[in-house]
């Protein structure tokens, strides 16, 4: 299957927005998605699946494209996959899964249709997909996943708040799963997409459980995604400092040093080295 490779930032666009389909490769962000589920009103769903056919193959060769189908138990998820899917796509979206055999049949249509290269992004957003995250994210068709705060709470009954905690043990579960997987992991949309310094902080917390990207539903998110899901010079420059002085140490016998006040042995040696190695990426 492909793989789908750095995933800081994923822009949608709606599939029926020829015109905005046709900027997303100027956006900068690392993949796209052409949009045939909440962006599609049910009565355009025939000419969503008609504009990824005109306009996927030209834009695949100049982004990194993927198409979200509609959800396996809907009544547009077969044509979709018939007629919404083209070979060119790096991956197909999926929302709302909750199960193994969801994913069985999302791999069933895509042989049956000549697609067998292509992989799935799994939505996870329902109260089921949080609590099986482990199996959804370890099975062979999924190469990325996205944790869906909004759809999660609607499923839940709860309500959304600004300070996330609602939502925190479902983000953090799925984050858990994602890396048991080795999947690249998206973070929640923030549907307030001019409040610059919410999505910031959102970033901020998605990366410290160990999401690598944020959904993007605006243009203007992109770079903040981009730049936030990247060490700073001055965490790669404080974890250069650490290691040498941490390796000196061990070379000496000693297995925890102090380093500028904090106690740093090997977990914290890890950390750093997995810092120096996503600034080289």
């Amino acid at each position: 299957m492909n793989e789908i490779g750095r995933l800081r930032s994923l822009l949608f666009a709606p599939a029926v927005r020829p015109d905005f389909i046709a900027k997303l490769p100027e956006r900068g962000a690392d993949a796209v998605v052409v949009d045939c589920e909440d962006a599609t009103p049910a009565g355009a769903k025939d000419l969503a699946r008609q504009h990824v056919r005109e306009h996927v193959p030209a834009l695949a060769e100049k982004c990194k494209v993927t198409v979200r189908v509609n959800a396996v138990a809907s009544e547009w998820f077969a044509d979709d996959i018939n007629g919404g899917v083209v070979p060119e796509v790096a991956a197909i979206v999926v929302p709302k899964i909750d199960s193994v055999d969801a994913l069985n049949t999302v791999s069933a249509a895509l042989e049956a249709n000549g697609l067998g290269h292509i992989g799935v992004i799994a939505g996870i957003e329902t109260a089921l997909g949080v609590a099986d995250a482990r199996l959804l994210l370890a099975h062979e068709r999924v190469i990325a996943a996205y944790f869906g705060a909004e759809d999660f709470i609607a499923d839940m009954g709860g309500i959304r708040t600004a300070s996330n905690e609602e939502v925190l043990y479902a983000r953090s579960a799925v984050a858990l799963a994602a890396r048991l997987g080795g999947v690249p992991l998206l973070d929640q949309v923030v549907t307030d997409f001019r409040d610059d310094d919410r999505f910031i902080a959102e970033c901020a917390q998605a990366r410290a459980i160990g999401y690598s990207g944020k959904l993007c539903i605006h243009p203007g998110q992109v770079a903040l995604a981009n730049a936030a899901f990247i060490p700073s010079a001055d965490e790669v420059d404080r974890a250069r400092r650490l290691l040498e002085v941490y390796e000196n140490a061990t070379s000496e016998g000693l297995a925890a040093i102090d380093f500028e006040g904090q106690m740093v042995d090997e977990p914290l040696a890890v950390q750093a080295r997995r810092i120096i190695a996503t600034a080289d990426e």
